[in-house]
């Protein structure tokens, strides 16, 4: 079982974008609470190439913005690692500034579609080369001279809407984005804050150019999608009652909440309140016995992508049927996530069905101890380690070390939580 109360690490979307608005802003920046994973480190260092002061000091991070159009060629290849916010958000900053750079990754990054990206912002006029057509890394980005567009977006996808909002900072007029379906917006939020002209209405952005960005001083929020697994953990785990500090309940982002809800979890939001613009509050989550299958669609899917995988196991606990499909986007995450976690789950003894576009599970089903490959995917990784909790039977991960991307000291957390 899972008992106590802690406080929540930081947001990863928050975090990135903390990073890389101040860099682009004019005067002293301070960020509190700050997520020291490997993805938010990558970002540091890919700004620090270019020339921006950054230190870091235990949680929080200062840094000495160079202003809209200060950044520098870096001499180096920026290599993003394994973070897929950074290489596409970065592009669009790229695109708007007047110097070539060149952009790597890790081989899951090596995989993972950047046309989305990369094709937008050449109808804005700026030239980008790449393996495939600049589909896959490496990408060189010759920035300057962006053009304002009108965009719909063709896909459900924060990190393109926010590339996009960057890129059109830039440009040399009013730029519109129209999406599909609401995405997370903390872009929006954060830069409104450091002053661009966003106007946001239902799905439609409109950025006019601004000649300077401002310095801020920010508080990231906790987590949600690493509080995720811990809620799943407590409400599958018999004896648990957990409260979780500082969650950052933006709307956006709150859809494993609806879900939880809707299969008939123990969990209730205390102490709301506004931090750095964003709607923060701690969760009081409990062992549920009566949990019940859901159908989980295209309406919730981007206020959860992140989150599906441990939402599987969390499914194998419920009685009846869970259908999650409109999902396609979990095939290009780190891993091909569908895949990773029927697989997995199957070993498991999980009644599980693999779809084009997500997955079935019945349940509730009993789990075995199992040989788990996580495909260095920190969300497979730890969705197992969540599994393990009711397994008969060890769970073993073929890799722990990726869990570090996104929740440095996941395991101790676990441990010290664990009755």
């Amino acid at each position: 079982m899972l008992k106590g109360s802690f406080e929540l690490i930081g947001d990863k979307s928050i975090s990135h974008r903390a990073i890389m608005f101040s860099s682009i802003s004019k005067g002293y920046n301070k960020i509190s609470n700050f997520l020291m994973g490997q993805d938010c480190l990558s970002t540091i260092d890919c700004f620090r190439k270019m020339g921006v002061d950054i230190e870091i000091k235990d949680r929080e991070v200062f840094v000495k913005g160079n202003g809209l159009y200060g950044l520098k060629k870096p001499d180096n290849i920026l290599d993003v690692g394994n973070s897929g916010t950074t290489i596409r958000l970065i592009s669009g900053i790229l695109a708007g500034n007047n110097f070539d750079a060149t952009l790597i990754g890790d081989e899951s990054i090596a995989k993972r579609p950047m046309k989305r990206v990369t094709d937008p912002l050449r109808l804005m006029g700026c030239k980008i080369e790449g393996k495939d057509d600049a589909n896959y890394t490496p990408i060189k980005i010759y920035g300057g001279n962006l053009k304002a567009i009108d965009y719909k977006m063709q896909v459900a996808s924060a990190q393109v809407k926010s590339a996009l909002i960057l890129g059109s900072l830039y440009a040399d007029g009013r730029c519109s984005i129209y999406e599909k379906v609401k995405s997370r917006n903390h872009t929006e939020i954060m830069l409104k804050s450091f002053g661009a002209d966003i106007e946001v209405e239902d799905l439609t952005i409109n950025i006019n150019p601004v000649k300077e960005l401002f310095s801020q001083d920010i508080n990231v929020a906790g987590d949600i999608s690493s509080a995720s697994f811990i809620i799943v953990g407590a409400l599958i785990s018999k004896g648990s009652e957990v409260v979780i500090k500082n969650v950052g309940l933006n709307e956006t982002r709150t859809g494993i909440i609806d879900v939880v809800k809707a299969m008939n979890g123990n969990i209730e939001i205390l102490n709301e309140r506004v931090v750095s613009g964003e709607l923060v509050g701690d969760l009081l989550v409990k062992y549920s016995p009566n949990l019940v299958g859901a159908t989980i669609d295209k309406e919730i899917i981007p206020r959860l992508i992140d989150e599906i995988p441990v939402i599987a196991v969390l499914a194998t606990q419920a009685e009846g049927t869970t259908i999650i499909k409109d999902a396609k986007e979990l095939k290009v995450k780190e891993s091909n996530r569908i895949k990773a976690m029927v697989d997995n789950l199957t070993l498991m003894g999980a009644d599980i069905e693999e779809l084009e576009d997500g997955m079935i599970i019945n349940g509730k089903t009993k789990l075995s101890g199992a040989n788990i490959q996580t495909f260095k995917d920190h969300r497979i990784a730890m969705s197992f380690s969540i599994a393990e909790l009711i397994s008969d039977g060890e769970v073993k991960l073929d890799d722990k070390e990726c869990i570090g991307i996104s929740f440095p000291g996941y395991f101790d957390l676990l441990n010290s939580l664990s009755k």
